[in-house]
């Protein structure tokens, strides 16, 4: 291309180059002065042309080279390019797998997100279930033992626990259970159950009191005898008892005294009399016939009625305990002395035992078991 661009100049060049002649012997005519301002003309532009032609070409060449090297670089970084767009294609290759694993294992989660959210749930039914079947368990074995036993401690004990273990949970659908619970609480509390232990307690400190209790044909009583001589000497006027003055003489003294002895005498005779002979008013004639070799055997009899009343009040039989207690109490006004203290102390024990001892029917905790069964349906 430089070759090509160089032609026209050196034309240009010889072609006003060439008029020159050498000039030779013979003279020849001048140019006319525009024919030479002409040449010039022509050579200033030859030069002109010339000069731009070299710039021109100068900067042709640093064009060419600037645009060699842009071109160098432009290939560089197009190879740049490509080397990053492969990388780039890579690394979408790459995290377009792992995005496609990650959608995997996000389904993976998922999927084991809702199992466990619906064992949470399960486990949480099976809990929910688990504590009212034990409640419901607990409460009707109370209530068996409480128709066994007759007491209401066992079904008061089993509601109290169960409202203690629900206010524990601290659950919203549990409150009409607790409820229920409170309900029948206050419904057992309110009735009046057998104190059974305290009742046997009561029959065996009159059996104990049996061995001591005097009958009507036994003697009489030490204490009766000197309650009697106590009013005797109270009824007595005080002036009786009075000495004498020493006015009197000495034979108002004597005569004083013999008096005393007299009484003395009189007293000591009587008190004796009375102790063989008594006046008594018997309404069973039969408890003075008793021999006294049968008064032991009419003791232990009493005794045995009184272990049954017992051990039916124990086996909630309160039938037969009325019956055995009516018919100790009939035997002791029958054979033995009612006024003694001792023999109205164990007739006082026998009423009290007789007037507790009833059947009392514990109320059922229908309104647990009822919410029981509404929770567990309503689930």
């Amino acid at each position: 291309m430089s070759d090509t661009d160089n032609t026209p100049a050196t034309g240009t060049v010889a072609s006003a180059v060439t008029p020159y002649v050498a000039p030779s012997a013979t003279p020849r005519p001048a140019l006319p002065s525009w024919l030479l301002a002409a040449l010039l003309v022509l050579a200033g532009a030859a030069l002109a042309g010339f000069a731009v032609a070299w710039q021109t070409m100068n900067r042709q060449h640093v064009l060419e080279q600037e645009l060699v090297r842009r071109q160098d670089a432009s290939r560089g970084e197009a190879s740049e390019a490509q080397a990053a767009a492969k990388q780039a294609q890579d690394l979408a290759r790459d995290t377009a797998a792992k995005v496609a694993l990650l959608d995997v294992r996000l389904a993976e989660v998922a999927l084991q997100r809702g199992q466990l959210e619906e064992l949470i749930q399960s486990m949480s039914r099976s809990r929910d279930e688990n504590i009212i079947v034990d409640i419901e368990a607990a409460i009707r074995v109370a209530v068996q033992q409480t128709v066994i036993t007759g007491s209401a401690e066992p079904l008061v004990a089993a509601l109290r626990q169960a409202d203690d273990r629900l206010a524990r949970y601290k659950q919203p659908r549990m409150e009409g259970i607790r409820r229920a619970v409170a309900r029948d609480l206050d419904r057992i509390k309110a009735i009046s159950v057998v104190d059974v232990s305290t009742l046997t307690i009561r029959l065996d400190e009159a059996a104990r009191l049996l061995d001591d209790l005097p009958l009507l044909s036994g003697p009489s009583r030490p204490e009766t005898s000197a309650r009697a001589s106590a009013k005797a000497e109270a009824g007595k006027p005080a002036a009786a008892s009075a000495p004498p003055p020493e006015s009197d003489g000495q034979m108002a003294r004597w005569m004083w005294q013999a008096h005393q002895r007299w009484d003395d005498a009189v007293k000591l005779v009587w008190g004796e009399t009375r102790t063989l002979v008594r006046v008594t008013r018997i309404d069973h004639p039969e408890g003075m016939l008793i021999a006294p070799d049968q008064t032991f055997f009419l003791r232990e009899n009493l005794k045995l009625r009184l272990l049954n009343a017992r051990l039916a009040l124990l086996s909630r039989q309160f039938d037969t305990a009325q019956s055995d207690l009516r018919e100790v109490q009939e035997t002791l006004g029958r054979y033995f002395d009612m006024r003694s203290r001792q023999v109205i102390a164990a007739k006082e024990l026998l009423r009290q035992v007789a007037g507790q001892a009833r059947q009392v029917t514990v109320p059922r905790p229908d309104d647990t078991l009822a919410a029981l069964a509404a929770t567990v349906a309503g689930r």
